[in-house]
């Protein structure tokens, strides 16, 4: 059963890798009571990426807990039609894959709608745009890497911007979704060039006002937005 993705609104996803794990569903649910629209779910393998997190049982475990909620697994793994199966049976509702670490990113995108979830495909800072642009038709979110991916408290990389300004042109109702860094000072470039899906980890949940935080983020998307639809 997919879960509730809007079509070019704004939605923030705190990233729940940079809360208290030993805690996670209480963590989860302070994020939840805060405003979160969604929560992102980073799987690192310790192959595509350095570091190594969760899998299906950890989502699994989440799902039951948080039946209505809307999960992405961001997919920071080799072999990403390996996963998709579980992830599926465990209850994610959209899954993510890096266009990297794929050999037939068209098969991999069918693959996950055919077990019923939204299909997002992500791209690291050094990977060019235009191949992920290709694929926009095919899928549900179009992810920007912002930060190099497989640990939490990079610093924004703002010459990432182009890319998804370049996505938002092209593609002016998809959902462009930027990861890493995220944070009240660097939301306002993020947001102009066209970012919707905002995944913020340490700037929320380390805050001590997580929904003043996640508040004025979706405030700054949604006035790009909405200057988008006027001259639309």
């Amino acid at each position: 059963m997919m879960g509730r993705l809007c079509k070019g609104g704004c939605m923030i996803g705190p990233s729940i890798l940079n809360s208290d794990l030993s805690r996670l569903a209480e963590e989860c649910q302070r994020m939840l009571d805060a405003g979160a629209d969604y929560l992102h779910l980073d799987v690192m393998d310790g192959h595509f990426v350095p570091n190594l997190t969760f899998g299906a049982p950890v989502v699994a475990s989440l799902r039951d807990k948080f039946p209505g909620v809307l999960f992405e697994v961001h997919m920071m793994v080799s072999n990403p039609e390996q996963w998709i199966d579980d992830m599926s049976k465990a209850g994610a509702d959209i899954y993510t894959f890096h266009l990297e670490s794929s050999e037939n990113p068209h098969q991999t995108i069918q693959k996950i709608r055919s077990k019923g979830m939204h299909a997002g495909c992500g791209i690291k800072p050094k990977t060019p745009v235009e191949p992920l642009s290709e694929l926009a038709p095919l899928l549900d979110v179009l992810l920007v890497m912002t930060v190099e991916p497989g640990f939490g408290g990079q610093s924004f990389m703002t010459d990432m911007m182009p890319k998804v300004k370049y996505l938002r042109e092209r593609h002016p109702d998809a959902n462009i979704e930027v990861d890493g860094g995220l944070s009240p000072k660097t939301i306002e470039i993020a947001a102009e060039a066209g970012a919707n899906l905002i995944v913020s980890g340490s700037a929320v949940v380390k805050s001590s006002d997580p929904k003043g935080v996640m508040t004025q983020l979706r405030d700054v998307v949604n006035r790009y937005r909405d200057s988008e639809k006027a001259e639309a």
